[in-house]
């Protein structure tokens, strides 16, 4: 009997059950084979159990008792950062209405309420959570087109500060697909067998002098090879009626010898349907058995002689066999110690390099007429077997999976493989894909990289904490030891991510920063549990949402810089404005409200959204994960907040000064702050200044943020703008701009400013001087 156990183990394999008693204590889930468990599938055979434990007591029961156990609804540091920051801005608020009050002496009156709100909405980036919605939006978006749907939003804010992804092995960074990958044969070594996934074309190309074997001039022994792993076979490959490709039906070993036979044209419809003339024809067939380990089958060939084709485990099969074939076709006799002395070191050498080893036989049986099913007994078919050689069956690496990983490492990020499967199979993927570092090539190096799960789950949490480096490949885990492997990650502060696809990797999922789970074979309890799941299975779609999840917090800090320091840029002339009194003695504003309201809404928030659009970067995925202290508000972020608003606030209320007191007489006219009357030209104009100024200055701020450090004002960095919707947001701002200032009624009446005519030499003065202070801060703040 055989079960796929994959849902709880992870392992591609089904796995034979046998009655004997397993000895040992703490045997790795997928090593009981003596054991049957709850929702796991029988893919083969049948048998009876004795009941042990029922309900939560069962394995998947315990999965159901962690994930209901387990369980993380505090705020992310994106939602604190905000919270923070509508708390300082509301103490700001507060004091900027009560710096205005004292201005006026506390004698208030509507004008001066009317001044003291709007400067408390200066504040206040109005906008802000709108684009932040947006920007996350756009980012879910953007993440489903590359086939990761996002379940919650905060998953993507923590992808780009992933430090570990812990990361299953098959299907997500293998294609879930058996292929026949090497073989040996005796007097002919070892070859390789190219083509990938279940494509029958891929050559056959000898490790020892890089010939590729001709279909049309193949020698008698690999053909007999072929034979053997088209005939004494069970599956079948059929081509998909939608689209190109074949398809596998059957056991994932034989459908991997079925694929082989059909890269040299005998696959097993082309031996046993054939339209021209006679073929093969199976007469009996003695089923796979866990005591023997092996199965055979009784053919008649197109001549009518009777053939027997064995397979399965070596030691079996070796049992069975008295001589070997050579490359020419002719059998040579040879004792059963020496067969195993040419054969044992092959299959280690195979097996070392994560291969799931195959041998296979076959004999002439001379037969009296035409044999039928029950003519012959297993005993006498399976005797004085001639051996033909050993193939080599793995789950192979996706083509992207290497890329991928390297791509982690460019990006700090550190791959760890938590499997189900064999130690040996795990480490040859894992050198394959690159997890394993190139100079881990020393046995003591590679131990400490690759580790048991039994060994991994004996280690205390202090012995673990005192690991120089976590293992990057843990083999047989169970779902306590992916769960183990997180809890270890976080204690060292990192943030993880965790893909699953079965019900075992439940608990590690909700455990996870981010749960990953797979939409083609993961299970409803994984993609219940996961934060992330992914379309097509495949680990270089992980790299994608990572690099996703980095631009869309590397494009909320570049519109909060934006915004606040925009911000910023509107009250500091709001707050040194209210230094300059009338005749009446009252303050003359060098804003009014609606220029405050226009300037928040339609200045700032569309250059803001567009910057929530802005594409990746190309280093992007170069710099290291962000550090959990790395929060929205770090103290860098708020530096480049206080020193852009504070610099462009200055330069529009020094366009003010010089409006009035440069060009002008110092007229400050009288009740300016109401209405137009003769005596407010000069402050009417100079309105007019500071608010064409500190437009133009904060939409071309926009482009300024698209990059904190890197410079934005230099040729190369225009030519190589991609951002559209900047570009569009700035134009129509200015023409919103240049309607309020020129429409009669509208610029006197409704903004209380006047049209200006010299002043716009002025107006590109500013930009000059604004471009060489920004440019000169970041080159500052590289040096440092």
């Amino acid at each position: 009997m055989e079960i796929d156990e994959a849902l709880l183990t992870g392992e591609s394999v089904p796995v034979n059950k046998i009655c004997d008693i397993t000895q040992g204590q703490d045997i790795p889930l997928g090593d009981r084979i003596n054991m049957t468990y709850s929702s796991t599938v029988v893919t083969k055979g049948r048998g009876k159990a004795i009941v042990t434990v029922v309900g939560m007591q069962t394995e998947i029961g315990k999965i159901a008792k962690r994930l209901l156990e387990s369980g993380n609804h505090s705020k992310t540091p994106l939602q604190k950062s905000l919270d923070r920051m509508a708390l300082v801005l509301l103490a700001v608020a507060i004091c900027a209405v009560i710096i205005t009050f004292g201005a006026s002496k506390f004698n208030i009156n509507t004008d001066v309420v009317l001044y003291a709100i709007s400067t408390a909405i200066a504040v206040i980036p109005e906008g802000l959570v709108a684009v932040v919605t947006l920007t996350q939006a756009f980012g879910v978006h953007s993440m489903a087109v590359n086939k990761a749907l996002v379940r919650r939003m905060a998953a993507l804010e923590l992808l780009g500060a992933v430090t570990n992804v812990c990361s299953d092995k098959t299907g997500t960074l293998t294609q879930s697909k058996m292929v026949l990958k090497r073989l040996w044969m005796p007097k002919c070594g070892f070859y390789t067998v190219e083509g990938i996934g279940f494509d029958i074309k891929g050559d056959i190309v000898s490790d020892t002098d890089q010939n590729t074997l001709l279909l049309d001039a193949l020698f008698p022994s690999i053909k007999q090879l072929a034979y053997a792993s088209s005939l004494c076979n069970m599956s079948e490959i059929r081509k998909n009626k939608e689209g190109a490709g074949y398809y596998g039906m059957g056991d994932p070993t034989e459908i991997a010898l079925q694929v082989f036979a059909h890269k040299l044209n005998m696959g097993k419809p082309s031996l046993t349907k054939s339209k021209e003339g006679p073929h093969w024809h199976l007469v009996s067939e003695y089923p796979f058995e866990s005591t023997l380990k092996r199965m055979s089958i009784l053919c008649r060939d197109p001549q009518q002689n009777h053939i027997v084709f064995l397979k399965g485990a070596t030691e079996r099969v070796l049992d069975c066999c008295v001589s070997i074939m050579t490359p020419q076709g002719n059998t040579r006799p040879i004792q059963l110690q020496e067969l195993h002395d040419m054969v044992l070191p092959q299959v280690e050498t195979l097996a070392h390099q994560g291969l799931r080893v195959l041998s296979l036989a076959y004999r002439p049986l001379k037969t009296q007429g035409l044999a039928i099913a029950d003519t012959y007994k297993r005993d006498t078919i399976e005797q004085d077997m001639i051996f033909l050689g050993l193939v080599g069956i793995y789950d192979p690496p996706r083509l992207e999976s290497k890329d991928a990983v390297l791509k982690c490492h460019q990006a700090g990020i550190a791959v760890h493989m938590l499997t189900g499967d064999h130690i040996a199979t795990a480490t040859a993927i894992a050198r394959e894909v690159a997890i394993l570092p190139q100079d881990a090539t020393t046995d003591a190096k590679e131990r400490s990289l690759v580790m048991a799960a039994q060994e991994f789950d004996r280690l205390s949490e202090a012995e673990i904490d005192a690991l120089e480096h976590l293992p990057l490949v843990v083999a047989r885990c169970s779902p306590d030891t992916k769960v183990k492997m997180i809890e270890a990650l976080h204690r060292r502060g990192l943030i993880s991510g965790m893909t699953g696809d079965g019900v075992n990797d439940s608990p590690s999922l909700k455990e996870s920063d981010i749960g990953i789970a797979m939409g083609e074979s993961g299970s409803d309890v994984a993609k219940q549990a996961a934060d992330i799941v992914l379309v097509d299975d495949n680990f270089a779609t992980i790299v994608k949402a990572i690099e996703e999840g980095r631009r869309v917090f590397s494009n909320i800090t570049r519109f909060v810089v934006h915004m606040v320091s925009g911000n910023v840029a509107e009250l500091t002339p709001l707050i040194i404005g209210l230094a300059f009194i009338d005749a009446s003695g009252h303050s003359v504003f060098p804003m009014t409200p609606i220029q405050i309201l226009f300037n928040n809404i339609i200045t700032s928030s569309p250059p803001a959204m567009s910057l929530g659009l802005e594409p990746i970067h190309s280093d992007e995925m170069l710099k290291p994960p962000r550090s959990k202290q790395q929060a929205l508000f770090a103290r860098s972020n708020v530096i480049d907040i206080l020193f852009y608003g504070i610099m462009i606030g200055i330069i529009c209320i020094l366009n003010f000064v010089i409006v009035i007191y440069g060009w002008g007489t110092g007229n400050l006219g009288v009740n300016c702050n109401r209405e137009y009357n003769e005596t407010c030209e000069e402050v009417f104009r100079g309105r007019g200044a500071l608010f064409a100024t500190l437009t133009v200055l904060i939409l071309l701020h926009g482009f300024t943020c698209r990059d904190l450090q890197k410079p934005t004002w230099t040729l190369h960095a225009i030519r190589n703008m991609h951002n559209t919707y900047l570009l569009w947001s700035v134009i129509c701002g200015l023409v919103f701009m240049l309607i309020c200032l020129y429409v009669p009624v509208l610029n006197t009446d409704i903004f209380k400013h006047h049209p200006i005519t010299w002043e716009w030499g002025m107006v590109f003065a500013s930009v000059l001087v604004y471009i060489c202070l920004v440019e000169g801060y970041k080159w500052i703040k590289r040096r440092l």
